[in-house]
């Protein structure tokens, strides 16, 4: 594993997700093998590990904070907080400093933790990050000492850059990969200016570029590949990059003729972590072998800088203008 500044500490630049640890959205993960899942991670040197309090209503912090009592070395837990109630509504309840701060502490009894390492906005709407106030809010938590650092989770290229305007962010969490190559250009440099680490989610596409789904591949009810597949729950960003899951399908096929080998989901890895800018990626993963294969794109040799071009033009001529949702 090989590990980059956040801060004042060195994180792995694979880290782990763990959306489906709250079988909630992913399907269900028991929590024995959502114990083994963390093991299997920091096993192979990981220690940044991202979560949110929505993630099974509490059950990934929960499970989290269970492993950390035996973890045996220091772990960088990071969540998230802000998407509780009715999103119709553009959940006003969640955005006054009580709230944000009763959200932090019961993160902080989940997990088992004095202080949260990262506390980061969860996609919250972008008129809240527009006014400043949250932001306000989360600096008088990390005054009070609840929280070390505080970031953002964002939708869109124009939700980063108002969030990259905000004294104090530590990060940025965005959605970065073969599915979403523009938002480099749009991002980085401001967020490498600003001395603002980046933290990729979606990495691959929500299993799309690892190359293992046919167009007939079936997701169970509780999926949000099922639910949400076309936008209906949430951003369609979340679910495939708001790729349908056809044409992406058929997009991954051609991405693959241009990689090294049949190791897809690593190379979809390794091309991420050849972007310096980048701080860590936090693919999530409902098994072992999963956590291996992302961890091992750390040790791939960076892409040809022929490969790159050719993943952009492919990008610019086949991919973008299939992207659905605000992005």
């Amino acid at each position: 594993m090989n590990y980059r500044p956040f801060k004042d500490v060195q994180v792995a630049e694979v880290g782990l997700g763990t959306w489906q640890l709250g079988s909630a959205d992913w399907g269900n993960i028991d929590e024995e093998e959502a114990i083994k899942i963390l093991q299997a991670y920091t096993a192979a040197g990981g220690n940044f590990i991202d979560t949110a309090d929505v993630y099974g209503m509490g059950v990934s912090e929960t499970i989290i904070g269970k492993f950390l009592q035996s973890a045996g070395k220091e772990i960088f837990v990071a969540t998230k907080l802000g998407r509780r109630g009715d999103a119709s509504n553009g959940w006003p309840q969640n955005f006054t400093y009580d709230a944000m701060k009763r959200h932090a502490e019961e993160s902080l009894q989940h997990l088992g933790l004095s202080q949260l390492f990262l506390e980061q906005l969860h996609c919250i709407p972008t008129e809240e990050m527009r006014s400043g106030k949250v932001f306000d809010h989360l600096r008088k938590l990390q005054q009070e000492g609840l929280i070390r650092y505080f970031g953002a989770s964002v939708e869109t290229s124009e939700e980063a850059l108002i969030c990259l305007e905000q004294e104090g962010l530590a990060s940025l969490q965005i959605i970065f990969n073969l599915f979403r190559q523009h938002v480099a250009e749009e991002v980085f440099a401001k967020a490498k200016e600003k001395g603002v680490a980046l933290i990729i989610r979606v990495p691959l596409a929500s299993g799309l570029l690892s190359g293992k789904f046919k167009e007939d591949t079936v997701f169970g009810d509780k999926d949000h590949r099922n639910y949400n597949a076309n936008g209906e729950a949430f951003n369609t960003g979340e679910t495939f990059s708001g790729v349908e899951f056809g044409e992406g399908v058929r997009l991954a096929n051609s991405i693959r003729t241009l990689l090294p080998d049949e190791r897809m989901a690593e190379w979809a890895i390794r091309w991420i972590l050849d972007h310096p800018e980048v701080t860590t990626v936090i693919p999530g993963a409902s098994k072992i072998s999963q956590v291996n294969s992302n961890v091992a794109a750390s040790g791939l040799q960076p892409l040809p800088s022929s490969t790159h071009t050719q993943l952009r033009k492919l990008y610019d001529e086949q991919i973008h203008s299939k992207i659905r949702g605000h992005y």
